[in-house]
């Protein structure tokens, strides 16, 4: 998998270190500079090559959005502030993601799976990171076959397992391409490729069997006559 070097701008050194622990827990990032301020960040950037950004808004001299602004050809950037005001204005700079503070690992990781799916090609296969049972498990996107929502948790069953992780389905979904996966229900998004066939109101997926709810069915419906 391509490691992703990466930049850590923050005035609070905690987190910085903070954010430097969480990228540790994963093996694709590598920190490579550790920033108090954007004026240390350009005199880095100057001489390296950086893939990924965490920046804070808040900070002396420079904001981080003002830096943002002026900023040419510039890595893939996600925000970590403990201010959410700036959101909007942030995604008009194509930040990949808005973490406000605390930040929790699985807030972490849902941003840092955004960095794979727009790098398409950083891996073999597209994966994600999940945290489940005190470990921090890959699973390759392919593999997936049905998401299941359980309240604020879901099962992702793949082809050899079922990870169960604190997430909502809604927060999953969205790192998942949508030309592969389709919901089907409120509590069910499937992999399209994996359907075995559809009969009536259900989905068989190998042995499994995924309802499609009434007020989706048309969607899902249409969704295979266009694939």
């Amino acid at each position: 998998m391509k490691q992703f070097n990466c930049l850590i701008i923050d005035d609070e050194p905690i987190a910085r270190k903070g954010i430097e622990d969480y990228c540790n827990e994963i093996s694709s990032l590598n920190v490579v500079a550790l920033c108090k301020n954007v004026l240390q960040a350009n005199h880095y950037l100057e001489k390296n090559q950086i893939d990924l950004i965490f920046l804070d808004i808040n900070m002396p001299i420079v904001s981080g959005i003002d830096w943002l602004k002026g900023l040419k050809n510039s890595p893939s950037v996600i925000m970590t502030t403990a201010y959410e005001d700036y959101a909007l204005e942030s995604f008009s700079y194509n930040v990949l993601d808005y973490l406000v503070k605390p930040i929790s690992f699985e807030r972490f990781l849902q941003a840092v799976n955004k960095v794979y799916k727009y790098y398409p090609n950083s891996a073999e296969n597209e994966v994600l990171f999940l945290r489940s049972e005190k470990q921090l498990k890959k699973i390759n996107i392919n593999d997936i076959l049905f998401v299941e929502a359980m309240q604020n948790y879901i099962k992702v069953i793949t082809l050899e397992e079922t990870i169960i992780t604190n997430m909502t389905l809604k927060s999953f979904k969205e790192q998942l391409p949508e030309n592969n996966f389709i919901q089907t229900h409120k509590s069910y998004v499937v992999s399209k490729y994996k359907v075995n066939k559809i009969i009536e109101n259900q989905i068989i997926i190998n042995d499994y069997q995924i309802p499609i709810s009434v007020r989706l069915r048309k969607k899902v419906l249409d969704s295979f006559d266009n694939m």
